[in-house]
């Protein structure tokens, strides 16, 4: 018998709520700020920044951060197997390789184009290391939305500076090979070549003045506006 007969149909289901009313009563365009670079590049911290300064000028944000995710919806096996058996958390669980940071991504995001598909500035804080699954997501916010949805922040932080802080020890492990497909040192880094925001955040400016770089820019896009 033919399994694919009996698989339920999924169907798109319009909302009698649209995009454009909720942005209406936002006051603002929803969008998806994506931050990425290496770790230890800064891109929490901006965008923390970034998230206060748009809070106190009345806009509706929320912020994806990577170590926080990786507590719940994108938890490698090991958070999983207590509450829900070794099989399960294998199955479900993410950890570090290719495939699972592909996979976490993907999830990451297709929750960023709900949220700016409600009306709300999406701030997505991730290492993000390869091109086609930044490009990926691109897709689905815009593709849902508009162009110019997706604004792409390269948090451009020399390894060698990201290594000096090192503010987790990560590097550090990952030089001594007990953290294996770690990024810039056992795994590439793909750096954005057209980002719509690029921060040198190695020339000495404050993550509040490279926040206020992208919130000038955001301001320019249209996506809020100060009364």
């Amino acid at each position: 018998m033919d399994e694919l007969h009996h698989r339920p149909q999924i169907v798109w289901h319009d909302h009698a709520v649209s995009r454009e009313d909720r942005q209406r009563v936002l006051g603002q365009r929803g969008c998806v700020i994506w931050f990425t670079g290496l770790s230890g590049c800064g891109k929490s911290t901006i965008a923390n920044a970034l998230d206060q300064q748009l809070l106190e000028r009345g806009a509706k944000t929320f912020l994806l951060d990577g170590d926080n995710i990786r507590h719940g919806l994108c938890a490698p096996p090991d958070r999983l197997a207590a509450d829900h058996g070794d099989s399960f958390a294998k199955r479900f669980g993410l950890g570090f390789g290719p495939e699972d940071r592909e996979e976490n991504i993907r999830r990451i995001g297709s929750v960023a184009q709900l949220f700016a598909a409600a009306g709300l500035i999406t701030l997505s804080a991730f290492v993000s290391p390869y091109t086609r699954d930044r490009q990926r997501v691109r897709e689905l916010v815009e593709g849902s939305g508009q162009a110019g949805d997706f604004i792409e922040v390269f948090v451009d932080t020399p390894l060698e500076i990201c290594e000096q802080r090192d503010p987790k020890g990560l590097y550090k492990k990952a030089r001594a090979g007990e953290i294996p497909n770690f990024t810039g040192i056992s795994d590439p880094y793909e750096p954005p070549p057209h980002p719509e925001i690029h921060l040198a955040a190695g020339d000495g400016r404050t993550p509040p003045q490279l926040a206020e770089q992208i919130l000038n820019e955001l301001q320019h896009r249209g996506i809020f506006s100060v009364s």
